[in-house]
């Protein structure tokens, strides 16, 4: 343990012979290793940095540069048209120094000349679509008004288009210089405000209603050995820290290196959610070479390294299974004290500073949050099993989801779900991150255990132990705050016995067979959820679909309004038994419309961060708005999000179809809606995660996910209509079968 080396590394005592020095050379070794390993980091950093900053050139042009200077200036010719005498005049030096100098400021002229045109570059979008240019507030607000006019009746309409219109001539001129007075001086005029006023300002458990979850295999365990499996898993997590350090993650979109250094990359490890009394803050540390562990109602301090080096998989699993084996009860108050962070974040910031501000409680705590992440080990076994898998997976959600709720350290950037059968999952906060970062690093990890890792025979992680491990350190706590922890977990509990989770993997067809009918997967299944929830309802709803906008540095996610008149028409037309050819061609207008709006969000011209931005600067003018208020308030009955594969070159479909990623899901945005995540697995699979509560009486997981199921295959069958008899052939029963002669 470092502090402890650390501690004793160093020790005085006056005596009256004088002063007694005592040194422990282990521990100065220990403290010399550490910080090898700390400038280690920095040297790698550094060339990391200087590598970027030169990019899209490399610091062996500079060499290039200079060499071609110098060999011009040999030929007697000046390439410098006199700026090399020049800096001989003002710098008295030789010629070649001069030269050298000239040759570095040309060099960097060039850089940045490249790297404008880059920008440039990037900045032109028309290669995804055909229209383009910047959006006024006057086109926004019209779009905006399109997305709810299937939504409303015509009085509703006329008095929205009213309140556009007052807008538009008299406030919105008004906001919109702040706006681009923000975009002149931060990086992203979006950003940070949207971190601020929808995630940390919020008061409610974050537990369900922002946290989010990932699953392991879906049909595959790698072992059977929780300790093993946590090895594998733990190591392979540090494994792609160090690849982050270093800066060697493939960039998710190519636009060239610095991927590793985006905002949310650098807080995917040593970050937790702070508590705050009016908002809660998003801290990270520097890298810790530890996590913390829960098991049966204990919190442990777990070392990951040694000597500076990251302990071995088997290594791990050993000190894992120290504290699976260690029977010591845990301390009052100390088994439920997680649910402090999946109650109201008011009572739990109020309940840090009066008893974990100091001593022993501060040390503890102090330990949880400063750790790379959190790991829970679970006694009970998740997974798709039993008689009834889909119902298991059902469980498994909502275990990844929110636990007991008080099993899980909601607050930290990611917890590890480790279960007795060796199930594997975590549970991500949202603030400081979106889905996207956390499932690139899951996927990596999923595919590092199973397949460069390993386990052997018996199922456990394949190398040796080294004996002098010191054990896993058991934290202490002094908890007089435990009536807190009760109200806390109520509040929890409730929340999360109101969640309805259904599950399911859809394995009649996948995006093979949509390619096939030359529709976009991600509109095919948005026109597939529009059609089960209009089928449940009666009703159309406004519906959120989430898209990244990695275009744009700091970016996160902008809005697609799934739900258009296009789609509306569609639904419509299908479900009043309109002739197939009409269903077809509206169904495929609305496929376009989706495929624009999702290019619009992407590239930066959405309307909804835009107008949030304009109802946030409101708030701080102190002006009220009636369309912005109206705008901002309406709920999202429908809030969809695809878990984006990134990395399938690690994952072998061919010789392992089998370890097929699930993807994850999260909690209902409305009390009276569904939140609907869904994951395109190679060509064959798709997975749905579906919620809703209880309590509503209009919503139901299992119910929705039949309809969804449903309207799945009416829309292919309506859409392989369209196809040639031998395409339709081939999609509906398979491959034409070979003959003889071209056997």
């Amino acid at each position: 343990m470092a502090e402890a080396h650390q501690a004793v590394a160093f020790q005085f005592t006056i005596t009256r012979e004088g002063i007694d020095l005592q040194l422990s050379h282990e521990a100065l070794r220990q403290v010399y290793l550490s910080g090898l390993r700390s400038w280690k980091k920095r040297v790698v950093r550094l060339k990391n940095n200087v590598i970027t900053g030169v990019y899209p050139a490399s610091p062996s042009s500079w060499l290039f540069v200079v060499i071609a200077i110098l060999a011009t200036m040999y030929t007697r010719s000046d390439p410098s048209m006199g700026l090399i005498a020049k800096i001989q005049e003002h710098l008295p030096c030789q010629t070649v120094v001069s030269a050298v100098l000239f040759s570095t400021l040309l060099w960097l002229s060039l850089i940045f000349t490249m790297k404008l045109c880059l920008k440039q570059l990037l900045s032109y979008h028309h290669w995804m679509f055909e229209q383009h240019g910047n959006l006024s507030n006057t086109t926004k607000v019209w779009v905006y008004l399109e997305s709810v006019r299937p939504l409303m009746s015509d009085s509703e309409f006329k008095r929205m288009t009213t309140l556009a219109k007052e807008f538009e001539d008299s406030l919105g001129s008004r906001l919109q210089w702040y706006l681009k007075l923000k975009a002149l001086w931060a990086s992203n005029y979006v950003s940070d405000w949207w971190e601020e006023y929808i995630y940390l300002r919020g008061r409610g458990p974050i537990m369900v209603n922002s946290n989010y979850y990932g699953m392991d295999f879906l049909y595959v365990t790698p072992t059977p050995i929780q300790a093993a499996r946590a090895g594998n898993t733990l190591h392979a997590i540090l494994m792609y820290r160090r690849k982050l350090n270093k800066e060697e993650i493939k960039p998710v979109s190519e636009l060239g290196p610095g991927w590793g250094k985006h905002a949310q990359c650098e807080r995917i490890f040593n970050t937790t959610r702070i508590p705050g009394d009016e908002t809660d803050s998003v801290v990270h540390w520097q890298d810790s070479e530890y996590v913390a562990v829960y098991h049966r109602g204990r919190y442990f301090r777990l070392w990951l390294y040694q000597a500076g080096r990251m302990l071995s998989p088997r290594e791990i699993e050993h000190q894992i299974q120290r504290i699976l084996d260690d029977p010591s009860p845990p301390a009052p108050g100390e088994e439920k004290l997680a649910a402090l962070t999946a109650g109201d974040r008011i009572p739990w910031a109020q309940a840090r500073k009066e008893f974990f501000s100091s001593g022993v409680n501060k040390r503890s705590l102090d330990c949880i949050e400063k750790a790379a992440f959190f790991v829970s080990l679970d006694e009970e076994e998740q997974g798709m099993m039993g008689d009834d898998p889909e119902a298991s997976l059902d469980r498994y959600a909502k275990s990844l989801l929110h636990g007991k709720c008080y099993d899980r350290w909601f607050d930290k950037s990611f917890s590890v779900v480790l279960y007795k059968n060796g199930k594997t999952g975590l549970n991500a906060e949202h603030s400081w991150a979106d889905a996207p970062i956390v499932s690139h690093m899951w996927e990596y990890v999923l595919a590092t255990d199973s397949f460069r890792l390993g386990y052997n025979e018996e199922g456990h992680c394949k190398g040796d132990v080294n004996p002098s491990l010191p054990c896993p350190q058991r934290l202490t706590w002094d908890i007089s705050c435990q009536e807190r922890v009760r109200r806390s977990l109520a509040v929890a509990c409730a929340l999360a016995d109101d969640i309805d989770f259904h599950v399911f993997p859809f394995r009649d067809f996948g995006k093979g067979n949509i390619k096939k009918i030359r529709m976009s997967p991600d509109a095919f299944i948005q026109a597939a959820l529009q059609l089960a929830y209009y089928r449940e309802r009666g009703i159309f709803c406004l519906t959120y679909e989430a898209s990244m906008t990695r275009l744009f540095r700091e970016g996160r996610t902008e809005t697609v309004r799934s739900c258009t008149s296009e789609s509306c028409a569609f639904i419509k037309a299908l479900e009043h038994g309109k002739p197939a050819d009409v269903c077809r061609r509206l169904f495929r207008t609305a496929s376009e419309k989706h495929q624009l709006l999702y290019r619009l969000a992407m590239t930066g011209a959405g309307i909804d961060r835009h107008l949030f931005c304009l109802y946030v600067v409101s708030q701080y003018l102190g002006v009220e708005s009636p369309f912005l208020k109206k705008v901002l308030s309406e709920p999202w009955r429908l809030s969809t999000s695809q878990t984006p594969f990134q990395q399938a070159e690690l994952f072998d479909f061919v010789n392992h179809p089998d370890f097929i990623i699930c993807g994850g899901g999260f909690g209902p945005v409305a009390d009276d809606g569904y939140g609907v995540s869904y994951a395109i697995v190679g060509e064959k699979l798709m997975c749905f995660h579906i919620s809703s509560k209880h309590s509503c009486p209009q919503t139901d997981s299992h119910r929705f996910g039949t309809q969804l199921r449903k309207a799945l295959l009416d829309l292919l069958q309506l859409m392989s209509g369209d196809q040639p008899e031998e395409s339709r052939s081939e999609q509906n029963h398979g491959p034409k079968p070979q003959s003889k002669k071209e056997l």
